[in-house]
């Protein structure tokens, strides 16, 4: 499970993350609730959170690019520094009393436009540390790092909106980023498995695109955790909404949601952990529990049934993610590796801008319920969709077996040819 600890370069890394991403957790908390409090609107919510992901929409392609053609850790100093640099700014802002709602839209987007390079490099830095051998368990101690910072971060973050204000967890995540900045510094650099910086030349973009669309297994599960991202993964929008308009609680309450989600995804990410391979059918079947839960939790009548429903809602939507992108990494060419995690983080996180505003209309004008259940049928209606789509791409098809004493449900493959079978295997 924790196999990729063993290499020093990780371990700085991991443990960098680790002190980060609790900031980053505070911060988002602290965010959602001070927009609430200062315009008591959902949608404005939404539209924070569309500004921060906006750039990796329209840009996220060319940070690809600029991933691939620079030394990644040389890059991730500079965007680390100036992420935690949008953290301080914001900090100044709420603690002087001088805070507006434009003000944190302005920051908002100014972490975004970090974003569109960090994520990318960020990614494929991940293989550059630990090698194709423990890229797959790399990626799910990644992510179970980002959710056990989940856990501590609303936690923290509650009780210091609830005592002092939220300028004081603006502030903790901008010193927090003095971390990764260390530990990047800290690194060997004869211990990485760096891969050569590609030159500059025409059509690099159209290269990385060409790529992905011809490789069904890199298409679409990009394509799924688009549809997820832009409308399953609004739970900030939704979260607010339920504790303000239906369950009529305070930031502790938010919090406490938060961290009841943040334990189902770090359960999720430590079982990927285990896992030796992940399939595509994993994804799928993953992906369409995820949104068959969303649409249960929408109806949960008391508010213990409703947080409880948030673990599992957590543990299948880190499943996601976490298969997603292992296993988009390990299919990509390493030469264009970070042009295919920019697609990747471009449609799960860009799309957000698309999908976070429509939901915060929806919300508001209908109700914290129909939103979540908006979101829950858009999920389990795409899974559904990609799996008929792998399954007829790898050659399979659907055998029902029900004799007495072995019945049994399953994909089998109908004489398929060559690419086919390549496809088969994986799904």
């Amino acid at each position: 499970m924790f196999s990729s600890l063993r290499i020093r370069n990780y371990r700085l890394f991991a443990g960098g993350q680790m002190v980060s991403n609790t900031g980053t957790w505070m911060q988002r908390i602290a965010q959602d609730w001070l927009v609430l409090t200062l315009t008591g609107s959902s949608a404005a919510v939404g539209i924070t959170t569309a500004l921060q992901f906006l750039p990796m929409l329209l840009l996220g392609l060319y940070g690809g690019v600029i991933a691939d053609r620079l030394p990644k850790r040389r890059l991730l100093l500079v965007t680390q520094s100036a992420m935690g640099l949008t953290g301080l700014a914001l900090a100044g802002l709420t603690l002087s009393g001088h805070v507006q709602v434009w003000h944190v839209y302005l920051m908002a987007l100014l972490l975004g436009l970090a974003t569109v390079v960090d994520n990318p490099a960020r990614q494929a830095f991940v293989a550059e540390m630990v090698g194709p051998r423990d890229l797959r368990n790399a990626v799910s101690l990644n992510s179970a790092n980002f959710q056990s910072a989940r856990l501590i971060g609303p936690a923290v973050a509650g009780v210091l909106i609830s005592a002092v204000g939220s300028g004081w967890a603006f502030l903790a995540n901008g010193l927090s980023f003095l971390a990764p900045i260390a530990a990047l510094l800290l690194m060997r650099r004869d211990d990485l498995h760096e891969v050569e910086p590609t030159p500059r030349g025409k059509g690099q973009l159209r290269d990385g695109l060409r790529h992905v669309a011809g490789r069904p297994e890199l298409l679409w599960p990009i394509v799924l955790v688009g549809f997820i991202g832009t409308f399953g993964f609004n739970f900030p929008i939704w979260l607010t909404a339920f504790v303000d308009e239906v369950f009529h609680g305070d930031a502790g309450t938010y919090g406490l949601l938060n961290t009841l989600m943040a334990a189902g995804s770090l359960a999720g990410a430590l079982l990927a952990a285990r896992r030796g391979t992940s399939r595509l059918r994993l994804l799928v079947g993953a992906a369409l529990l995820f949104g068959l839960l969303e649409i249960t939790a929408a109806a949960a009548p008391v508010f213990w049934l409703f947080a409880l429903l948030l673990v599992p809602i957590g543990m299948f939507g880190m499943t996601i993610n976490v298969t997603a992108n292992s296993t988009v990494q390990l299919a990509a060419d390493p030469a264009m590796r970070g042009r295919v995690m920019s697609l990747y983080m471009m449609v799960f996180m860009g799309g957000t801008p698309l999908g976070a505003p429509l939901v915060g209309w929806i919300t508001d004008a209908y109700g914290a319920r129909t939103g979540f259940l908006a979101g829950g049928l858009i999920s389990a209606g795409a899974a559904l969709a990609v799996g008929l789509m792998l399954a007829r791409i790898g050659g399979l098809r659907l055998k029902v077996d029900l004799r007495r004493g072995r019945p049994r449900v399953a994909f089998v493959e109908r004489a398929p040819r060559k690419k086919q079978k390549q496809l088969a295997a994986m799904v």
